[in-house]
């Protein structure tokens, strides 16, 4: 008979095991974990591995979700508006989850990380958007949120690659005036 995933037990076992993969990836590459690393480390046997997690890589995806929910404290941007200070503890959180994570880990999942990034990021804006909006379910805002999110990413990312002398919140800061009040056109394209 199977437990509630609810199950404390159940919960300590599944954290030991992404805390285990969390030390063995401050080690090794991650193409050098094997499961059986994992359960040597957590002292648990395959079985239990893998009633936790698919294989390795559902084991990676959940523990970049997990660590980059914890990062952005969703439960925060909530009901918040969607405004400067938002946009800074959003952008500083995604660089301070993107400086936790090892080289090792990026090099070879920077597309695994990117997708996790930009569908929690996705999440939080649409909700937002929502919640300002006051609206029901809404295309626009779905795409408006895909906008935010890649934008927000890729803005990242770029501070990462070359702006690392200046810090994060001021890296965004620089592009929230813009951001904010919208590019400056109209929907015909003509400057306003």
């Amino acid at each position: 008979m199977t437990q509630p995933k609810t199950d404390p037990r159940i919960q300590r076992t599944r954290k030991l095991i992404m805390d285990s993969f969390i030390e063995l990836s401050g080690k090794k590459e991650f193409k050098e974990i094997t499961v059986k690393d994992i359960t040597a480390e957590a002292m648990i046997n395959r079985a239990t591995f893998y009633y936790h997690f698919e294989d390795i890589y559902d084991l990676l995806e959940k523990v970049l979700s997990e660590v980059l929910l914890v990062n952005l404290d969703c439960d925060d941007y909530r009901n918040n508006e969607l405004d400067e200070e938002t946009l800074v503890n959003i952008f500083t959180a995604i660089t301070n989850f993107q400086m936790s994570l090892s080289n090792r880990c990026h090099r070879g999942y920077e597309d695994t990380i990117a997708r996790i990034i930009r569908e929690q990021l996705e999440i939080i804006f649409y909700k937002m958007l929502l919640f300002q909006n006051k609206t029901e379910e809404d295309e626009a805002l779905k795409i408006t949120a895909v906008l935010l999110s890649w934008g927000i990413y890729g803005t990242s990312v770029e501070w990462r690659r070359n702006g690392k002398e200046m810090l994060p919140e001021d890296f965004i800061k620089l592009a929230i005036p813009s951001i904010l009040s919208g590019i400056g056109f109209g929907s015909t394209g003509e400057q306003i």
